[in-house]
């Protein structure tokens, strides 16, 4: 009697043992899947316009450039929009540009309307003293298309693009809604023919630009 109780004893203690080990496998898979999702949600990007330089001359006795690139932005789905041509004098060329970055925590659990940092196009520009040109590519009344997370602009979406100094000056603001911090970032680069410049935007963070050489097949 007592070698059967003693059995089924051990019966069961196998099998608590085996219940634990896979609760705590479960539980480490769990936090393991979770600190995963977690890290390439802050490392996550998007690309939000590309650059191309279609014209470029230099004057021979001036050295000056006149530069013409074609702007082509990318709605939230990917899709291109219609692209924009700007000529400049000159070659150093910057994307005016509101940034909104979000609390990381609403990065890191991919929060579908503060899950990445978000922006606006304003202008395109060659900084030159009194001679500095300027080409708008958005204005700030109403949300483009482009831009928009929804179908129909939300609320909150309005409300972050007409209060954008609010939030860049008063953190009782910003934290009232996630915000990290509202700011102008201005990326720019020498513009060249025979290079690909793609915008991007980091889910975490700002803008950057990155370049790469025109592909072969499509040289003249």
């Amino acid at each position: 009697m007592f070698a059967g109780i003693k059995k089924a004893l051990q019966k069961v203690i196998i099998l608590a043992v085996f219940f634990f080990l896979f609760v705590g496998a479960f539980k480490f898979f769990q936090e393991y899947m979770t600190f995963r999702r977690i890290v390439q949600n802050l490392k996550a990007e998007s690309r939000i316009a590309e650059v191309l330089v279609t014209e470029s001359s230099v004057d021979e006795y001036t050295r000056q450039y006149t530069t013409t690139i074609k702007f082509l932005e990318y709605d939230v789905k990917g899709q291109p929009l219609k692209p924009k041509y700007f000529t400049f004098k000159g070659n150093q060329i910057q994307f005016q540009t509101l940034v909104v970055r979000f609390d990381d925590k609403y990065i890191e659990e991919g929060h579908r309307m503060k899950g990445k940092s978000i922006y606006l196009f304003l202008k395109a520009f060659v900084l030159d003293g009194k001679n500095t040109q300027e080409f708008d590519i958005t204005h700030r009344e109403g949300i483009p298309d482009g831009y928009r997370i929804s179908d129909a602009p939300s609320r909150f979406e309005k409300e972050v693009w007409q209060r954008f100094w609010k939030y860049a000056l008063n953190p009782d603001q910003r934290a009232r809604v996630g915000i990290k911090n509202a700011q102008i970032e201005a990326p720019g680069s020498v513009f060249v023919p025979g290079t690909i410049y793609t915008l991007i935007i980091e889910h975490h963070g700002g803008i950057r630009i990155d370049t790469r050489p025109i592909p072969e097949i499509l040289k003249n």
